[in-house]
């Protein structure tokens, strides 16, 4: 179902890759469109803008002409003034005289027209000859600032061409001595070369012939000694035992110990929450010490008061996951058999939410109904009823993927090796999903308990448990957010560490050969225990070899050492003996004792003197200990040498596995550098459709506003141009009326 479900992804996926490919192309067609229309009105712009400068030079005309009959006008008006008064008094002379005054005066107002616009006619004819002429002088000068420019850089070139030239000629004359040096030497050492390498072919040669010879023996020995190659069929593979790495162990060990107290805190988050949501309805919106509460909450009170046999579980499964990771075992997701347990844990829980919700929303329901609910608390109500949807939808969410990754430790064709890394990015978007929900119904629940404690018969039991219940869910917010994020930042480790398993393959076949694999585990482990031991035992018995050896020559020492003090004792003895022999013969019976006793302690003494007297005696006493002691040397040097074998056997093993470790990480390394390679050209794919889609809208909102401001500007402009020919018209009114 779940390869199923996939592939219906993938595909919708095609599908829509391939609706955007059409839609580009569309669009391409669009901009081109859009971009052939910008440049007509682009070309329309530069007409119009043309269009308004000529409008411009006339307006400056028309200006100029206008000021210079305003001031015509002021001239004609300062005369008529002066000339006022003398009409005054003339006016008697009569009436023929002002008709001749008014005539002349016509005459004079047309040349004086004339006049004026033959003057501003010519005055235009300088200006412009004037603007011409230093257009052209400035031209000219920047011209012949240009090439004296180039001139003068051509004349720089020309110089440092035949300088380069010059020393290029130098440098060829030296190049060609020096070549002809070294092709004098070059002569030579081809000659030995040619020498070299007629030793170097035979030299390869007789290698040749060596190593096909050792590989000949090699073949043979591998035919004869090695049954079989193991590692070249998966389900053989499957059973060796791995590489142990006690970094990755221990690394794992601390992720889920980090897993453990995040759940933990979660656990008793979700029994607060669920109990004081007891409490809540006990007390609101009808008090059970009053009153009776509905059947409705009774039940739901009933199925709330079960919550720790649901949430409880969820500790222990992942308690029981964490003891299962070692330093001894090997931890992939074929071996995890505790996470199925867990996942079975969060599916009851998921049960336990499903029986809930209906009595919980049938419960906001019944509080919006009752009298002391308000419009907002009514509008809070419906919120948190949704946010609880949304909290069992995403929990269903997150125990799917859970339960797609307990599949390999159970099932081995529950979920494909390829899917590990999108089921893994997926339980990461879920916790982030209830992550974000939790911040929703923290949100709507603190402004629900905000309404509730000003309402008049809110009590002081009603503010506390909404207070318990407001720390619970933030304890539950803060829970979810660092979850999330401990899970984002370690999911690269957890898709990275997939490939931990045996060598030279995918990973493991099925759960029985991973079984399989960690019992062959112990008993190497067993193994090399009891190689341990007995190297131990060997390095005792070395050391009470030597320290036998050592007592024994101690031993000797004592015996030679005891011989020369018994031949020592026994000559005083001798001479004591003599000098008491002549003594006085009247001694009382005293004396007779003291003779006996005498007697007895020679005789006591001159026991171990006959006693030792059957030992060698020294020279062959050193005979032998020297005898001892080449035996001995010649029994360490043979096993020095054996050792030295063993040792240069142990240290060529160890550098072949040296060098297969190092490939097999490098190899391990590419596969994960191509895991993830592959994971980001999806990725990048993914978000280079989303914003090619998004960058092609954005270009055409960006074109449809450009369009409107160049509308815009073309129908201001076009106001402009409607006002200024307006406003000529009405000055050259003026101007004519004047």
């Amino acid at each position: 179902m779940a390869s199923a479900e996939l592939q219906g992804k993938y595909q919708k996926l095609a599908q829509e890759y391939s609706k955007l490919r059409a839609q580009n192309q569309v669009l391409k067609k669009g901009v081109v469109d859009e971009q052939a229309n910008s440049a007509a009105l682009k070309e329309q712009l530069k007409m119009k803008d043309q269009s308004l400068r000529k409008l411009q030079q006339e307006m400056d005309s028309l200006t100029f002409r206008n000021l210079q009959l305003a001031k015509r006008v002021e001239l004609l008006q300062d005369e008529l003034a002066v000339s006022e008064p003398r009409g005054k008094k003339n006016k008697k002379s009569g009436e023929s005289s002002s008709q001749l005054s008014q005539e002349q005066k016509s005459v004079f107002d047309e040349d004086l027209q004339k006049k004026i616009e033959e003057n501003e006619r010519l005055h235009i004819q300088f200006f412009e000859a004037d603007e011409q002429h230093k257009h052209v002088e400035a031209e000219l000068r920047s011209r012949l600032a240009t090439l004296e420019m180039e001139a003068a850089q051509h004349q720089a070139v020309v110089d440092g061409l035949t300088r380069k030239y010059m020393e290029t000629i130098e440098k060829l004359q030296n190049d060609k001595a020096k070549l002809e040096v070294k092709s004098q030497t070059l002569e030579k050492e081809a000659k030995e070369c040619r020498l070299r390498t007629e030793e170097c072919q035979l030299q390869l040669k007789n290698l040749h012939e060596d190593l096909s010879g050792r590989l000949e023996e090699s073949l043979s020995i591998i035919s004869e000694k090695v049954p079989f190659n193991d590692t070249k069929y998966s389900q053989y593979n499957a059973l060796n035992v791995p590489l142990h790495n006690r970094r990755h162990q221990l690394k794992m060990r601390d992720i889920a110990g980090q897993a453990l107290a995040f759940v933990q805190d979660l656990v008793t988050a979700l029994l607060n929450f669920h109990t004081y949501t007891e409490q809540r309805i006990q007390i609101f919106p009808i008090d059970s010490a009053i009153d009776t509460i509905s059947p409705l909450n009774q039940k739901f009170s009933q199925y709330l008061h079960e919550n720790a046999s649901y949430v409880r579980p969820l500790e222990e499964g992942m308690l029981h996951l964490f003891e299962s990771i070692t330093e001894d075992t090997v931890t992939v997701l074929e071996t995890t058999v505790k996470l199925k347990t867990f996942s079975e844990h969060l599916t009851s829980y998921i049960c336990f939410l499903r029986k809930i919700l209906p009595y919980q929303l049938k419960s906001l329901e019944e509080e919006c109904e009752s009298s002391l609910c308000t419009s907002a608390l009514r509008a809070r109500n419906l919120e948190l009823s949704q946010d609880m949807r949304k909290m069992t939808a995403v929990f269903e969410k997150l125990q799917t993927y859970v339960g797609l990754l307990a599949l390999p430790s159970t099932e081995p064709d529950g979920l494909l090796r390829t899917n590990y890394s999108s089921v893994l990015t997926n339980v990461g978007a879920a916790l982030h999903g209830f992550h974000d929900v939790m911040k929703d119904i923290s949100k709507h629940y603190n402004q629900k308990a905000t309404i509730e404690h000003e309402l008049p018969t809110a009590t002081q039991k009603l503010i506390t448990t909404n207070d318990c219940i407001l720390s619970s869910v933030v304890a539950l917010t803060n829970g979810a957010g660092k979850i999330a994020s401990f899970f984002s930042n370690n999911v690269d480790y957890f898709i990275a560490s997939l490939s931990y398993g045996p060598k030279a393959a995918s990973g493991f076949i099925s759960p029985l050969s991973a079984e399989c694999m960690l019992q062959y585990k112990k008993k190497a482990a067993a193994y090399m225990k009891a190689l341990r031991k007995v190297q131990q035992s060997l390095e005792k018995i070395s050391k009470l070899e030597q320290e036998k050896e050592h007592w024994m020559l101690e031993a000797q020492l004592a015996k030679i050492k005891l011989e020369k003090e018994n031949q020592r004792i026994a000559d005083k003895l001798k001479s004591t003996s003599i000098g008491q022999g002549v003594g006085p013969a009247q001694e009382n019976p005293t004396g007779v004792n003291a003779g006996g006793q005498e007697e007895a302690s020679t005789k006591a003494v001159l026991e171990p003197i006959h006693s030792t007297s059957l030992v060698p005696d020294v020279e062959s006493r050193e005979d032998l200990i020297k005898n001892h002691y080449m035996a001995r040397i010649v029994e360490l040097t043979s096993q020095l040498q054996l050792a030295d074998s063993k040792s240069v056997h142990f240290y060529a093993e160890c550098r072949a596995l040296s060098k297969r470790l190092a490939l097999a990480e490098k190899s391990k390394e590419a596969l994960t550098e191509e895991m993830k390679v592959a994971g980001q050209n999806i990725s990048r794919l993914q978000d280079e459709l989303t914003t090619t889609k998004r960058s092609y809208e954005d270009q055409l909102s960006m074109m449809s506003d450009h369009l409107c401001s160049m509308n815009e500007t073309l129908s201001k402009q076009r106001e402009e141009i409607d006002t200024l020919k307006m406003s000529s018209k009405g000055n050259s009114k003026k101007n004519k009326s004047r």
